[in-house]
């Protein structure tokens, strides 16, 4: 079904195409990823059995990011919120320099994801890793690029698929749990769990991604905040289940040093049988993570072309699809330079990471601002919390989000490197705008 074709004259609108099923199988899909067939490696190699208390720590602030994301999407649901939400009740600079600093989030995000995708199908039969990677991001770019209700509706489809699969590797699991190999995960020391603590947060990253198309959600103001909270508990059960049924069966040593942590986990029990199974559970994940990758994406893009931000022509709509082309097709160009970068999964998860934790920052502290400020937005959310009550899970978000960006230094510092130099480049660019928009504003005052 194409997209009413507009009416002459009239800007082009988003469809508000994705219901209550889509946010949570967006919020729920892009969390339930990558991270739990890629994570568990390097995270036992530094904790050990101490990467389930990681998992619980890490979960706090996610919780507190959630309920901060969710009283916003229902107040102001908008489309490309993170970078909208900070520049209307921060400042410009500071929404432009959190949308841009995700450019290197979510290439990062692309390219683990379709890097570990093709490692699993590598065990099954020879695949080219780089030129699959490219097959694979010029897929879901042109999937989104039709519309984003098929998006929706394969994320679904891969979502229900990913937890059957699941499902079966923990109901076969549990019953041969051996609790001696977990061992006590508190005798862990402090310094080691907190050191991880950044790399399992990106277990629950993305819980909140459907708030990036508020604008093609209906009934936005009640079912963003109840997908995030439906969205939460799905991945946290899911998580726990699946995490502790792998160390469980194979213990944090064999987890620290596996290629394939969930296929190795999976042999004990299902044998031959645990190849194609996690390799397709792996694949189905990865496919709809990219998918949920991709939207947000071009959709913070999207933003940052239609305020100014980027050059307007980024901010257009396709008249047939109802999509931001362009934004989609420069989202894309970007996804596509992430081949370049280190394969480190370590190097790579911090990338992510570090950039989404300035994002989770910039947007707790708006949630803070409507409460203080825009009492008339404040009435309009559906999540019944206090002014004060959200003035302190926003200032408790900054905090979280700090703190988990400063430990993550730890583990490997390049990436912070790799942020900075990005940074610099996008604050020398916005000040560049402002110049070249001040003497244009001249000229054409001038010439009036």
């Amino acid at each position: 079904m194409t997209a009413p074709a507009a009416v002459p004259g009239e800007r082009p609108s988003l469809r508000k195409s994705v219901g209550l099923v889509g946010v949570v199988t967006f919020g729920a899909g892009t969390a339930i990823g990558v991270s739990i067939f890629s994570i568990l490696q390097p995270t036992a190699q530094v904790a050990g059995s101490g990467l389930l208390a990681a998992i619980g720590v890490a979960a706090l602030p996610m919780l507190v990011f959630a309920v901060a994301y969710a009283y916003l999407g229902s107040a102001l649901p908008v489309s490309g919120a993170s970078y909208e939400w900070p520049t209307r009740f921060i400042h410009p600079g500071v929404g432009f320099i959190i949308a841009w600093l995700r450019i290197v989030s979510n290439v990062g995000a692309l390219t683990i994801l379709s890097q570990v995708m093709i490692s699993y199908l590598g065990m099954v039969f020879p695949v080219p890793l780089k030129p699959a990677m490219a097959l694979t991001i010029t897929a879901v770019f042109a999937l989104n690029y039709v519309g984003v209700s098929m998006a929706a509706k394969v994320q679904a489809q891969l979502m229900a698929l990913l937890l059957i699969i699941l499902a079966i590797f923990v109901a076969t699991g549990l019953p041969h749990f051996d609790p001696s190999l977990v061992g006590n995960p508190l005798d862990t020391p402090p310094l080691a769990i907190l050191a991880v603590v950044p790399l399992m947060i990106t277990l629950f990253l993305g819980i909140e991604s459907a708030v990036e198309i508020g604008e093609e959600v209906r009934d936005a103001r009640r079912n963003v905040p109840l997908g995030i909270a439906l969205a939460i508990g799905l991945t946290a059960l899911v998580y726990g289940l699946v995490a502790l049924t792998a160390l469980g069966l194979v213990g944090p040593g064999t987890l620290a040093v596996s290629q394939a942590p969930l296929l190795d986990a999976a042999k004990v029990v299902l044998g031959d049988l645990a190849v194609p199974l996690i390799v397709g559970a792996a694949c189905f994940s990865i496919v709809k993570s990219m998918n949920a990758a991709t939207l947000t994406f071009s959709r913070s893009l999207f933003a940052m072309g239609r305020n100014g931000a980027l050059p307007r022509a980024i901010g257009t709509i396709h008249p047939r699809f109802g999509t931001p082309h362009r934004a989609i097709l420069l989202g894309y160009a970007c996804a596509m330079s992430g081949l370049l970068l280190p394969p480190s999964l370590i190097f790579l998860l911090l990338a992510v990471n570090v950039p989404t934790m300035l994002k989770y920052m910039a947007c707790s502290y708006s949630a803070t601002v409507v409460a203080r400020r825009h009492p008339e937005l404040h009435q309009r959310s559906q999540l019944r919390l206090s002014r004060p009550a959200v003035v302190a899970v926003g200032y408790a978000g900054v905090v979280c989000a700090l703190l988990v960006g400063v430990f993550g230094v730890e583990a490997d510092p390049r990436p912070y490197l790799l942020v900075g130099g990005w940074l610099i480049v996008g604050l020398a660019y916005w000040f560049l705008k402002g110049r070249r928009d001040s003497a244009d504003q001249a000229m054409r005052a001038l010439a009036e």
